[in-house]
């Protein structure tokens, strides 16, 4: 259903999912051969008593299950709803998301911080280089479920918006140049400064 409104009005891509619709083509592309790439990597190491083709087809195309990725990035509904939107069962739309984010992780470029962090004096350096850049400093919250456990209902209120949230940053440079930073899934009620 979302993927066919964005090939029927390819324009509305950016409000739905964040990029473009020639970006999410190139995205697509890339995904599709990286996907190929881990099912033949995974047939060549099956031991295969049936022949291959059998079981229950997937009901999205890859098109769709990449589209679904996105739009749970972008708009952060529930599993339930995302299902709806898509045509599928909420365990459908939760496996496929989880499926489909480390393929995405692996294609796509990772922040700056997160690229040197295993060397260490390359860290320490862009750190230091760092210092000399105003940073852009942008964050979000996102809504979840109530915690049944009193304390760690405590732990996710966020008092500015009055509910149980967890808390994104992105730090970039200016003019959006580079990402240095991406920091996922906090607890809501932490301040943004640290």
């Amino acid at each position: 259903m979302v993927f066919d409104y964005i090939e029927k009005y390819p324009l509305r891509t950016k409000q739905i999912l964040g990029i473009s619709y020639e970006q999410l083509q190139s995205l697509l592309s890339c995904a599709i051969n990286r996907y190929k790439e881990i099912k033949i990597k995974q047939e060549s190491q099956k031991i295969r008593i049936n022949a291959s083709g059998g079981g229950r087809p997937e009901k999205l195309l890859i098109q769709e299950q990449v589209c679904l990725c996105l739009f749970y990035l972008r708009q952060m509904p529930t599993f339930q709803v995302l299902g709806m939107l898509f045509g599928v069962s909420k365990t459908e739309a939760n496996d496929t998301f989880h499926n489909w984010i480390p393929i995405l992780r692996d294609i796509l470029p990772s922040s700056l911080l997160e690229q040197i962090s295993n060397n260490e004096s390359d860290l320490l350096f862009v750190q230091e280089v760092l210092t000399n850049f105003r940073l852009l400093v942008d964050s979000m919250e996102q809504p979840i479920n109530r915690p049944s456990d009193d304390k760690e209902q405590q732990k996710y209120f966020s008092g500015k918006k009055r509910q149980h949230t967890l808390k994104n940053q992105v730090i970039g440079l200016p003019e959006a140049k580079d990402i240095v930073e991406v920091d996922v899934g906090s607890r809501g009620p932490t301040a943004d400064i640290s």
